[in-house]
């Protein structure tokens, strides 16, 4: 897969709203939910359509662990089980991996989008910074493709199995527990 693909759409969809920028009063919580999957719900149904997922997604704003739907003149929390976003598509280009979510961001793993990975007995979850705090959960076969991109690497003078993209090692877990 080439990057061009991957960029295309972001370019057409023009920059983000400044949300971070903007500090209207909190007017309450909202009945919208984010679930793990990855679905957008209101009142308990899901929205379906995909330009209206996109519109919410560009005025998200994250702050500590809460959510929220930010607009110059009102500031509502809503609910993520998760994360808001996955990743939906990868691609590598000269040792960079590239990500695209389910919402058409674009990011290239690199110290402003770090991967970072949560483990347990059933193996890594990953999920990668889009923007200001906000992450996406690499999809199952996502997870399986970057899995298969890992290498044992000098992390904390250990050797740790972890993720490369250009000059960048992500760590996922100490090489003597795989």
């Amino acid at each position: 897969m080439d990057l061009a693909h991957l960029y295309a759409d972001a370019e057409a969809q023009g920059p983000l709203p400044p949300v971070s920028q903007w500090n209207p009063p909190f007017c309450g919580d909202i009945d919208m939910r984010i679930r793990h999957d990855g679905t957008w719900l209101y009142n308990g149904t899901p929205i379906t359509r995909p330009a209206m997922v996109k519109l919410f997604a560009g005025i998200l704003r994250r702050e500590g662990n809460a959510y929220y739907l930010v607009t110059p003149v009102e500031k509502v929390g809503i609910t993520v089980e998760d994360v808001p976003f996955i990743a939906v598509e990868m691609a590598s280009d000269k040792g960079l991996l590239s990500f695209r979510t389910n919402v058409g961001d674009q990011v290239t793993a690199d110290k402003a989008h770090p991967l970072r990975f949560e483990t347990d007995g059933e193996g890594f979850r990953p999920y990668i910074c889009i923007r200001d705090g906000l992450e996406a959960r690499l999809s199952r076969s996502l997870a399986q493709e970057i899995a298969a991109l890992g290498e044992a690497r000098e992390h904390m003078n250990e050797p740790w199995f972890g993720i490369c993209s250009g000059a960048l090692f992500f760590p996922v877990i100490p090489a003597d527990r795989l």
